[in-house]
């Protein structure tokens, strides 16, 4: 058995532990094999261990000297373990990122993002262009009474449009306080000057009900946007140059307008506004029906009787108003041929609007 109090002896099994260890250690192909290599040649068990327990036994003069010697040997064999650790473990690391590993470029389900309805955009898009001539924007109850649909807005009681084959009655008894389902935005515009003083610039977009057929042109439920200016010393001058700015806005530069006498009860004189086809530039085609105008809208001065219904003063002040199909709108400038294809939720049209 070897002596490990005499010096060669001990110095021949450190150099033996010392030559084998660096393979040895770099042979330990995980962290448990390493620490058990790690107690058999620093263990309590192993040779340095027992070098250590035999310093007592050697000569005074040599006790400092192979202390010196072993702890060489356990501090370069230790090292070696610890480098050996630190590999294993970044090793092992990098084996757990890629068991855990997550394929980035792995396409998943994606649910298609939705988008606004054309006739939304639509009418964001014409409350802007007003927006930016300083008209504000106004919303009111799609129910109605007979007052504030026709009475106010000067409709007499045998008008047909009161009839209950054109309107949507709730609650009808020929009187001023029947419901309906609002037959125009248009009650609104009373509302406001109700609550306002003038001067008053306001649009009212949203949606109106009439009996109508549904069908490539009608529906019994559409939207308007409606419009009404009162103020000092307005004119028709004002109206005219009002609604050919907003054709410009919405069609296009170059766009213009005509105004063809109409006949409407809450506004005299009336008229029917014309915007020339962007389409064709007036020479003639299908969205124009080879006219070269578009018919767009209604307008006309507001008149007196509306005025005075909510207690302003004819003489002090003057107004104009103008309605218009947001369906139609939508329909000319994108080439939508049946107004069904704007309810039918096929997502073959609205992908085309996104």
């Amino acid at each position: 058995m070897t002596n490990l109090t005499d010096s060669m002896d001990l110095e021949h099994t450190l150099e033996e532990l010392e030559r084998a260890a660096p393979a040895r250690v770099a042979g330990a192909v995980d962290l448990d094999s390493l620490s058990n290599l790690e107690a058999e040649l620093t263990g309590k068990r192993s040779p340095i261990a027992e070098a250590r327990r035999g310093i007592g036994k050697a000569d005074p003069e040599q006790r400092k000297v192979i202390g010196v010697r072993i702890k060489e040997a356990a501090d370069r064999i230790q090292a070696l373990v610890d480098g050996r650790r630190i590999e294993l473990e970044h090793a092992a690391e990098a084996q757990l990122l890629v068991d855990d590993h997550v394929d980035m470029t792995l396409d998943r389900y994606r649910l298609p993002s939705g988008s606004q309805h054309l006739l939304t955009t639509t009418m964001q898009e014409v409350s802007d262009i007003f927006l930016g001539l300083g008209y504000r924007i106004a919303d009111g109850p799609e129910i109605e009474t007979t007052w504030y649909n026709f009475d106010a807005l000067n409709t007499p009681p045998e008008h047909p449009s009161r009839s209950e084959s054109d309107t949507f009655y709730i609650d009808w008894a020929e009187g001023p306080n029947d419901v309906l389902l609002r037959a125009h935005t248009s009650p609104m515009q009373v509302r406001y000057m109700e609550s306002h003083e003038p001067p008053v610039y306001v649009v009212v977009p949203g949606r109106v009900f009439r009996s109508d057929t549904f069908d490539a042109t009608h529906s019994p439920v559409f939207h308007q946007i409606e419009g009404l200016a009162v103020d000092e010393n307005l004119s028709f001058t004002d109206l005219k140059g009002t609604l050919a700015h907003f054709a410009r806005e919405f069609f296009g530069p170059g766009r213009e307008v005509r105004l063809l006498p109409h006949f409407f009860p809450f506004t005299e004189p009336s008229a029917e506004m014309f915007v020339s086809c962007f389409a064709c530039d007036g020479s003639g085609c299908r969205v124009c029906s080879s006219t070269g105008w578009i018919e767009l809208m209604g307008c006309g001065m507001v008149d007196p009787n509306v005025l005075t219904a909510v207690g302003y003063d004819p003489d002090a002040v003057s107004g104009f108003a103008f309605g218009m199909g947001v369906e139609r709108l939508a329909q000319v400038r994108h080439g939508v041929t049946d107004i069904r294809h704007l309810y039918e939720n096929d997502v073959r049209t609205l992908r085309q609007f996104r």
